[in-house]
């Protein structure tokens, strides 16, 4: 053993050295634990953007440059990553929406939640999945997305009132807009990041409704527990 005891007749230890408290030996270590959680953070944040949530924890610790073992002593597991990453960004979104219901014109305010929204989402796949998905986050980011789903609705029913959205869309039909949208940032990747914007622009022709009225859309939208059984079977590549 490399730690030697100490002799019997060496009498009681002295006092500690002046500066060389308990408080302050558990500084360094404190601030190097928060050094590591956002050493982790940022990383996540950049895998996630990119590969989303098919990246694993050790691919965060490895662009992060630490140890496996301080991720998971960090965050068990990826729910509990994605809960501290996620739940401000979706906080966010809220925020834009919020913003929105106060523009002076409806039209103008929900097209330009649509699109920063998606400008967010075109630029972070992970943000996607997660505003998306139920499947990804805990309690958090569950509250802040539920506090997301009546604001656009909000929005929606404000420019239907308008008479600029046309009547028959509902809050499933814009959820698929902006899947397929971001379906187009993929398309384009990074040799043509603007791509998006141009089914944007086709799918936002779509969803407003000229002065002279429009035909009725085909077929039913999808309710809430439809459109979450289609997204759980796009996210696991199944057509049933």
């Amino acid at each position: 053993m490399s730690e030697r005891l100490p002799r019997a007749d060496a009498g009681p230890p002295g006092p500690p050295a002046a500066g060389a408290g308990p408080a302050d030996t558990a500084r360094p270590l404190r601030r190097d634990a928060e050094r590591n959680r956002r050493r982790l953070l940022d990383a996540a944040r950049d895998v996630f953007a990119d590969r989303g949530f098919a990246a694993t924890l050790d691919d965060v610790a490895h662009a992060a440059g630490l140890g496996v073992g301080t991720v998971y002593r960090r965050f068990p597991d990826k729910d509990a990553l994605v809960e501290a990453l996620f739940e401000e960004r979706i906080t966010g979104l809220v925020e834009l929406a919020e913003e929105a219901a106060r523009a002076e014109d409806a039209w103008e305010g929900l097209a330009g939640f649509l699109v920063a929204s998606s400008e967010r989402m075109a630029e972070d796949r992970g943000l996607r999945q997660v505003v998306m998905s139920p499947h990804h986050g805990r309690a958090g980011v569950a509250l802040a997305r539920s506090q997301l789903a009546p604001r656009v609705e909000g929005l929606l029913r404000r420019a239907q009132e308008s008479g600029q959205l046309r009547p028959d869309v509902a809050a499933s039909d814009v959820v698929t807009t902006l899947e397929a949208v971001q379906v187009a940032a993929e398309i384009g990747g990074t040799a043509h990041p603007e791509h998006w914007r141009r089914l944007f622009a086709v799918l936002l022709d779509g969803l407003r409704c000229p002065p002279g009225g429009c035909a009725a859309l085909p077929g039913r939208p999808l309710d809430e527990e439809e459109l979450a059984e289609a997204m759980g079977r796009r996210k696991h590549g199944r057509r049933d």
